[in-house]
């Protein structure tokens, strides 16, 4: 089990270290330094984009722990595996969706094709909102079928795992409805470009974290 998580995570950090390569290799900063140069605008763009990867380091640090304790805590007697609901895979796929939407609206943003981004974004939020909602109506199955927090250490683990990552999720979602809200009020894709570029990388960064989650819970 040390073993998995172990490669798991090797594996997760090298997939976010290549996403960000890839998907920050434009850097839009660099090309508009010249104009910007007295206003101060590419350097604010440059701090986005170094906080979002000081944040992804403290996330995948923060979730680190979570399946350490989880890891360590499931060795007691009194651990007893819980049974996970099976909408847990159509959330999966809708996450996988969204994801997959999100890089195409960023493709699009940095070819300036208009007509699909403000599809693009609705789409991928939508698919994310239901991600949440899937979340919550799996915990009310859990809950009907008498699975409780107090019950059992790993019916804990899993509505506190669950939680923290929707947590997260919700998050992106308040930077996205802003995304979104310039779109539908006529902006156009340069004064979005980057906010979509940063939140497809938290998007796939998120999606291989519930991946690792969902696959550590469905093994244990």
């Amino acid at each position: 089990m040390y073993i998995t998580l172990i490669l798991l995570g090797v594996i997760m950090a090298t997939i976010i270290w290549w996403l960000l390569r890839q998907t920050l290799s434009t850097q839009p900063w660099v090309s508009a330094a010249a104009d910007d140069a007295v206003s101060g605008t590419s350097l604010d763009v440059n701090r986005k984009a170094v906080g979002l990867m000081t944040f992804l380091a403290v996330a995948t640090s923060v979730f680190g722990l979570f399946i350490s304790a989880y890891t360590i805590r499931m060795e007691e007697p009194d651990w007893r595996p819980l049974s996970e609901p099976t909408l847990l895979w159509a959330n999966t796929i809708m996450l996988v969706l969204a994801s997959i939407v999100y890089h195409w609206t960023r493709n699009a943003a940095v070819k300036g094709i208009e007509e699909r981004i403000k599809p693009g974004l609705t789409v991928a939020g939508a698919l994310t909102i239901l991600f949440l909602l899937g979340q919550i109506v799996a915990w009310q199955q859990l809950s009907a079928a008498g699975f409780y927090v107090a019950n059992n250490p790993a019916n804990g683990f899993f509505y506190l795992l669950t939680a923290v990552h929707g947590l997260h999720m919700l998050g992106g979602l308040w930077v996205w409805a802003r995304s979104t809200m310039k779109v539908w009020t006529g902006a156009g894709s340069d004064s979005v470009r980057l906010s979509i570029e940063l939140c497809t990388v938290y998007w796939h960064f998120l999606l291989l974290v519930w991946i690792v989650l969902f696959g550590m819970l469905l093994s244990t």
